[in-house]
């Protein structure tokens, strides 16, 4: 008994210790705040009837830029480091938030979740004892998984239509070769007149685009493109790119024949999914259809069997 009054002082002890850690961040966030304000109102020379107006941002903004203060207090620490592995990085530049705000957004959401969900879980359930400080570690874990997991997804949605895009891409390039445009305008175009239907690699190709204008090599703005969607079908795509950028030449043939071959391997795919969806659906069949098959086909013998048997015996 002692010992599991002592263990729930400590869990108490440690949600008011996370509560009021919450409570002073939103208020050295809220303080610094209000300070920026009152620093831009000096610069701008604000009438006063001007400080009297409501804060314009919405509230989930608010939140946002509280959760990205957050983040940016610990993003220099070791928890800071040790929650943005290269592995985190790598997903961020796949979802292309790879930028300081989308670092302090991800870190704060990592943090804020590690203090809520054993708050919630201390609130809610009152654990005590052994299960209890499991259930405490758990939503501690969880609260610093779950946003790893939510970017994962999102970074793998975003390489599979950006895998989709790919021959649609090729095809645009190649149209816009045969009728006289030079690589950097094609590239130009597809980014600007067709955002619609390539909305993943036309915003990579807006962002290369705007890279190359600002100074930086062809190569080098098209380095995103190739590295962040880990397909190796980009990567040669790029390579092409680079090389007609250089040197110039002839790719209309070498881009229609990537097109094929990237339409080819995509059947192929289409076929391995449909050979593999028959066998998953074999075993569907047996467990749904197959017993109400047997019940259909024997149910009349098993009941005539039944009225045989009853009047035999009834003899």
């Amino acid at each position: 008994m002692i010992e599991t009054a002592l263990l729930v002082l400590a869990l108490i002890a440690l949600a008011c210790g996370a509560l009021l850690f919450a409570l002073a961040m939103m208020q050295r966030y809220r303080s610094g705040h209000q300070q920026t304000q009152v620093i831009e109102r000096a610069l701008q020379h604000k009438p006063l009837a001007e400080e009297a107006k409501p804060d314009p941002r919405s509230p989930w903004q608010r939140m946002l830029d509280a959760v990205q203060a957050i983040g940016r207090r610990f993003e220099g620490h070791g928890l800071g480091k040790a929650l943005l592995a290269p592995e985190d990085r790598l997903l961020l530049d796949q979802a292309n938030r790879n930028t300081a705000a989308g670092r302090a957004t991800y870190l704060g959401f990592r943090l804020v979740l590690a203090l809520l969900l054993p708050l919630t879980i201390g609130v809610w359930l009152h654990p005590a004892g052994v299960r209890g400080l499991c259930e405490l570690l758990a939503a501690l874990a969880l609260g610093v998984l779950l946003p790893k997991f939510a970017l994962h997804a999102w970074a793998d949605r975003l390489r599979r239509q950006a895998r989709d895009e790919l021959p649609l891409l090729i095809d645009l390039l190649r149209l816009l070769q045969g009728v006289g445009f030079s690589m950097d305008q094609s590239l130009q175009t597809i980014a600007e007149r067709f955002p619609s239907v390539l909305p993943v690699l036309g915003r990579e190709l807006r962002d290369a685009n705007t890279s190359y204008m600002h100074g930086r090599p062809r190569a080098q703005s098209l380095r995103r493109l190739a590295e962040s969607f880990d397909n190796d079908d980009m990567r040669s795509l790029v390579q092409m790119i680079v090389q007609v950028h250089e040197h110039g030449g002839a790719v209309q043939e070498p881009l229609r024949q990537f097109a094929d071959r990237l339409r080819e391997q995509r059947k192929m795919s289409m076929k391995e999914k449909t050979g593999k969806l028959s066998v998953k659906m074999t075993v569907v069949m047996m467990l749904t259809l197959l017993p109400a098959l047997m019940l259909v086909l024997a149910g009349p013998a098993v009941v005539a069997l039944i009225g045989t048997m009853s009047r035999m015996g009834g003899h």
